[in-house]
């Protein structure tokens, strides 16, 4: 009797506390994330274990369609995300990407070998080709085939909204009589003595457009059809205007391969005769390449042109049409953009929310971008009728408000109370751009996250690299765990491991998976082991993108977080190499800020010289500073601050002034014309330098002689015990690390710190030191106060007696 082997494996997953199923999870710990915040050190975990079957995936493929909320031939979304991930911490940025159709080899149960001949092939070569063969589970086993995305949303809705549309578009889906098949055979047997006759052409194109499905499908490959298009194409300059697009629109119908010989006589005579048609055919011709999805630079050239130059005739349709197009065709015309802006204020209240979906859609993919003031004023009509508005149209305005950064709280709000209940009705995208728009403005939203959380499992197969690595980009930007965290997770590490062939292509979509991942202390080892091998690293140095960064946020992160990893780590010169870039960018855009000198120089004069404090980057990797300082266990600085270059440094070497103006944004954030996130910028403006003279220092716990007020401790401003001391520390010596904020560390209008900072300071904890906030809520009013009373506000924060009392 034969015998049947089955293998099962259990993919390793590092986290920094003990990983167990949901259910244990929940039982013996409650909230997982307060829990990993009790517990400090790492260990290795297991993730819900799967039966592998060996699969012989070669034969089949199946299309793989990135097209973003696309239906039918509209093209696919080629928009680029890398702003959507910017701003998390002080130089922090996020990958993104271009995507564009591709065909893909993947696995089904139609490829599955005979179990003997699979087990002859049990030896591999690394571990990753078996964590590969792994994430294939039995569901793909079960099912016939793999099911492709496909939107349920038209993104040409907005043209139902108005009958003009009709001459404006082409809709090849609109019902028309058909015309019986022997009627089509009886045309393309008449096809020679057709030849010079323009009418008799023209009325064959649009006769055989007319044809059932079937035919249609057929007529391209037909030599009596090639004939009808040469004919067509030798007598192309005796059709008249309407005549062209007429065959035009019948190539549409007819599925007419983009490259086809008669389409490139169609576009270059269309070029040509561009300047004697009107703004409505030229717009039909143009929604016709869209259809055709040919690319057509040169006459969308003429186009925006011509537009330009009737831009006071367009109509309120022809306007929305002209806006589609610019997206369609990836491009934004420069000498538009004003008159665009201008054209959608004068028509703000006429149109429909579908026609301020497909706007915002057209400028978000042709990188138009849109001024702050015309984004606020499309937020304040969509946040009073969102409950009208389709999702499709309402996750294209999001689109953009993410693309201009704009915090409109309104919109936000009503989004939290209308979008919960659309998730489980909107296709995968759709869910990755609304969740992608709460991370990128840094808008945490429970109720929300939580709704996409629960969706998503069950469509986790939907999701293309792309997809899976925004969701946890995001997730773990705004540092959430949500109540099915292990099932979340775990759902989305399988997909990316289903997926690593498209990571190979984009190498930046697994570094956003992989660090939004290990912002909330998950580290699947196998990715992690292909992203750091050096095959993967050159595939990041041809990426388009910079990528060195998140290379050495994660390679770093994975050292100090996960001590059982054997994988894979990056070279020691490129870990030198990026540690001198991102310090040189620090000595010069972030050890400067004003709030941080300004702390600098306080605490110099508390502790008795700048070599008691040390303004550097403790960790290079989480891209801010920290300022350092050494504390005996009886409370007296330790001096250890003897090469620091920028320790000698004074606010007045700077040129900045504290004025008026500069605390006013430092306080209360920038205007509305502004971005929330880019507060940070706004300590860098020129001015006069700090005339305050350096206090007298102070040892061992005492207050400054010219304190005339002391600020008294609040509850829960000493941080955390750490861990035991690394043994190259001493344990008398207490290593403080004093974190000087800005809101671009926290979630909007909160104290919620963002996904990376929360890292950072786990991160200094593990290293062996106490992490003490100074928070911006509470040290920029301080800036406008008076000396003494920020030099004992510094004072207490580095001589807390709780935090001595722990130490010793």
């Amino acid at each position: 009797m034969a015998t049947v082997l089955m293998c099962r494996r259990f993919p390793r997953l590092s986290r920094v506390t003990a990983f167990s199923t949901t259910a244990k999870h929940k039982a013996k710990h409650g909230s997982s994330k307060s829990k990993r915040e009790k517990q400090g050190t790492a260990s290795t975990g297991t993730e819900s274990g799967a039966t592998i079957q060996l699969l012989n995936p070669q034969d089949y493929r199946v299309l793989y369609n990135p097209s973003a909320y696309a239906k039918g031939r509209a093209g696919s979304q080629q928009h680029t995300d890398r702003d959507s991930s910017q701003a998390l911490g002080d130089t922090f940025t996020g990958p993104g990407t271009a995507q564009a159709p591709q065909t893909f080899p993947t696995a089904s149960s139609q490829a599955l070998p005979p179990i003997r001949s699979a087990l002859l092939k049990h030896k591999f070569s690394t571990l990753l080709e078996q964590t590969i063969l792994a994430t294939l589970y039995k569901e793909e086993a079960e099912k016939e085939k793999w099911e492709v995305h496909d939107s349920k949303e038209d993104p040409r809705m907005f043209q139902k909204g108005r009958p003009e549309y009709k001459s404006l578009s082409c809709d090849s889906s609109e019902p028309a009589q058909t015309l019986p098949a022997e009627e089509g055979d009886s045309i393309l047997q008449s096809v020679a003595g057709c030849e010079g006759n323009p009418g008799i052409i023209t009325d064959y194109f649009h006769k055989l457009s007319h044809l059932p499905a079937e035919q249609r499908g057929a007529l391209v490959s037909d030599p009596r059809f090639s004939a009808l298009c040469h004919c067509a194409v030798t007598a192309i300059r005796l059709l008249s205007t309407p005549d062209l697009i007429s065959i035009l629109k019948a190539c549409v119908r007819l599925a007419v391969p983009p490259t086809h010989p008669l389409l490139n006589a169609c576009e270059g005579e269309f070029c040509r005769r561009a300047w004697d048609m009107d703004l409505e055919q030229l717009l039909l011709v143009a929604d016709c390449w869209r259809c055709l999805e040919r690319g057509v630079p040169s006459y969308l050239g003429i186009l925006f042109s011509y537009a330009n130059l009737h831009w006071k005739d367009l109509t309120l349709p022809q306007f929305v049409q002209l806006v589609y197009i610019i997206g369609e065709g990836r491009r934004s015309p420069a000498d538009l953009a004003q008159k665009v802006e201008s054209m959608i204020l004068k028509h703000l209240d006429s149109f429909t929310l579908e026609e301020l979906g497909a706007i915002c859609l057209g400028l978000f993919k042709s990188l138009a971008g849109m001024s702050d003031h015309v984004m606020r004023r499309i937020a304040d009509r969509v946040s009073l009728q969102m409950g009208d508005m389709s999702t499709y149209a309402l996750v294209n305005v999001l689109k953009m408000l993410r693309y201009t950064r704009m915090d409109h709280l309104p919109l936000m709000r009503k989004l939290g109370k209308v979008i919960p209940a659309r998730i489980p009705t909107t296709n995968i995208q759709g869910i990755m751009h609304i969740t992608l728009t709460y991370s990128s403005l840094h808008f945490f939203d429970e109720g929300v996250l939580a709704a996409v959380a629960t969706s998503l499992p069950s469509k986790v197969s939907y999701c293309r690299s792309k997809d899976a690595a925004k969701f946890l980009w995001s997730f773990g930007c705004l540092d959430y765990e949500p109540p099915n965290e292990e099932e979340f997770y775990s759902s989305l590490i399988k997909q990316m491991h289903r997926k690593l062939h498209e990571f190979r292509k984009f190498p930046e979509h697994l570094l956003t998976a992989l660090l939004g991942l290990a912002f909330v202390k998950r580290f699947p080892e196998e990715l992690i082991d292909y992203a750091l091998r050096e095959e993967f690293l050159q595939k990041t140095r041809d990426s388009k993108y910079e990528l060195s960064r998140d290379l050495f946020t994660l390679g770093k992160s994975v050292e100090i977080e996960c001590p059982t990893y054997r994988g894979s780590l990056l070279p020691p010169q490129l870990c030198q190499e990026f540690t001198e870039m991102a310090l040189s960018f620090a000595e010069q855009e972030i050890y400067v800020r004003p709030e941080i000198m300004e702390a600098t120089s306080l605490l110099e004069s508390i502790l008795g010289g700048p070599e008691y404090v040390r303004n550097h980057m403790i960790l290079p990797h989480t891209r801010s500073s920290d300022l350092e300082v050494r504390l005996a266990t009886d409370g007296h600085p330790i001096p250890f601050n003897f090469k620091d270059p920028v320790a000698g440094k004074k606010l007045k070497d700077m040129g900045v002034s504290l004025t008026d103006d500069l605390m006013s944004q430092l306080i209360k954030g920038r205007a509305h014309s502004q971005s929330p996130v880019e507060v940070e910028n706004e300590a860098r403006t020129p001015g006069q330098g700090r005339g305050d003279a350096a206090g007298t220092p102070c040892l061992g716990g005492a207050l400054i002689a010219d304190a005339k007020t002391q600020l008294e401790p609040k509850p829960g401003c000493c941080p955390e015990a750490p861990p035991p001391f690394p043994v190259s520390q001493q344990p008398q010596e207490v290593r403080l690390a004093l974190q000087v904020s800005n809101r671009n560390h926290f979630c909007y209008g909160s104290k919620r710190l963002l996904g990376l900072h929360c890292l950072k300071r786990r991160q200094l904890r593990l290293l062996g030191y106490e992490v003490v906030e100074i928070p911006f809520w509470e040290w920029f009013p301080l800036l406008k106060r008076t000396r003494s009373e920020k030099l004992s506000y510094l004072h207490y924060k580095v001589f807390c007696p709780a935090l001595l009392t722990r130490a010793g």
